[in-house]
């Protein structure tokens, strides 16, 4: 049980780092600005590529290191990554300091894949949703804990040291997996075709499109939180801090219950979610006159972003486990892969709402996207209860 429990936590701090990393770069803009002499919206540039480098690079990636060992490939994925890191932190130029970030991309969602494959590795039926859910909180914890600490690293230390942190944990986070991790863990040997035979399936093909729809109906709103929070809502900057660092546990909250759907109802407890979701934003213009009413819409809808996770992260280990067992790497990598694009999708639809229709219309436009995910998980609900008898 101890093992266990150490192993949990090497998982989750696994997502923490490599959370830190990713995020990072949103509280050192102006340091890296100033520093290289650019515009704070071409730093920003960088958020873009790494989500892009991320997202597009992730399957091809984990169909070449399908066929070998996992464990070693985990931490070959993970010495890339401080690799990536000790660049960014020698930076000299803005051109290298992007190299250095498309490193870092390109590792770190194919070991955040890896490290959730070993979730139905190393835990009981009955314990993977709570792990999941604890592994997704990972990123939660970096964007609540690891991103003010970058930040007032930066600010009092420079920007350099924020990333020898993040080289510290990265290489302490080695030494964990080294020490702790299964080394036998291996998924069936296949030809590329054969890996690639997952995603044949409608379950997967329906299934991967709930997290992009799910996260774009967020993030249509949720990239000008900040502007909401400020001048919809009219709360002060002091406060907005406090609202922020309240929004990061709601996300913290969310993914335990999360992990919670899976011991129960699970993907079909979702259909009433987004009916939730749903009202939620298309009242949302209406709650920008009532500060307090808004604020917690705004926390409810941020509850409700990661309920999906765990579920759909479960949906797609026990297909690929049952009936293709040669691709649960690239199973486990569909969940990330989706919710960026989502967040891409999102951001830019919010970008176009905003600019025609101003800041008020971006709930009832991310609730296009919730009425497109509702259909997509009753769909996908009909689907599992066909195959139950089969693989389900």
């Amino acid at each position: 049980m101890k093992q266990f429990k150490l192993q949990s936590f090497v998982l989750v701090l696994i997502a923490f780092t490599l959370g830190f990393s990713e995020f990072l770069i949103v509280g050192i803009l102006d340091d890296l600005s100033e520093q290289f002499n650019v515009s704070v919206a071409t730093v920003g540039y960088l958020v873009t590529i790494f989500a892009m480098v991320y997202a597009v690079s992730t399957p091809f990636i984990t169909l070449l290191i399908g066929k070998y060992n996992l464990f070693w490939s985990l931490l070959a994925l993970m010495g890339i990554f401080s690799i990536g890191n000790i660049l960014s932190f020698v930076a000299q130029n803005f051109v290298f300091l992007v190299i250095s970030r498309i490193i870092t991309a390109l590792v770190s969602n194919v070991a955040i894949s890896i490290a959730l494959s070993f979730v139905g590795y190393i835990a009981p039926m009955e314990k993977r949703g709570w792990l999941l859910s604890w592994v997704f909180s990972g990123f939660s914890i970096a964007s609540i804990l690891g991103v003010p600490l970058g930040t007032w690293i930066s600010t009092n230390f420079g920007w350099r040291i924020s990333f020898l942190t993040i080289i510290g944990i990265s290489v302490i986070t080695m030494g964990l997996i080294f020490g702790s991790l299964p080394r036998d863990f291996k998924q069936k040997e296949s030809s590329i075709g054969g890996q690639l035979a997952l995603l044949k399936d409608h379950r997967i093909q329906i299934g991967m499109f709930l997290p992009m729809f799910n996260l774009a109906a967020i993030y249509v709103f949720y990239t000008y939180l900040r502007p909401i929070i400020t001048t919809q809502l009219h709360f002060s900057t002091s406060m907005l801090t406090i609202l922020l660092f309240a929004f990061g546990i709601a996300n913290i909250v969310g993914n335990q219950a999360s992990g919670k759907l899976t011991e129960g109802p699970g993907l079909s407890a979702m259909p009433k979610v987004y009916v939730a979701q749903f009202i939620l934003m298309v009242v949302m213009p209406l709650s920008f006159h009532y500060s307090w009413f808004g604020a917690i819409l705004l926390m409810m809808l941020i509850v409700s972003m990661p309920l999906l996770n765990s579920p759909i992260q479960i949906q797609f280990l026990q297909v690929a486990e049952k009936n293709y067992p040669q691709s649960i790497v690239l199973a486990s990598s569909q969940n990330s892969i989706f919710s960026n694009f989502g967040i891409a999708l999102g951001s830019a639809t919010g970008g176009i709402m905003v600019s025609n229709f101003g800041m008020s219309s971006v709930g009832p436009g991310g609730a296009g996207y919730t009425l497109v995910t509702f259909i997509l998980v009753v769909w996908l609900n009909h689907l599992n209860r066909k195959f139950a008898p089969q693989s389900l």
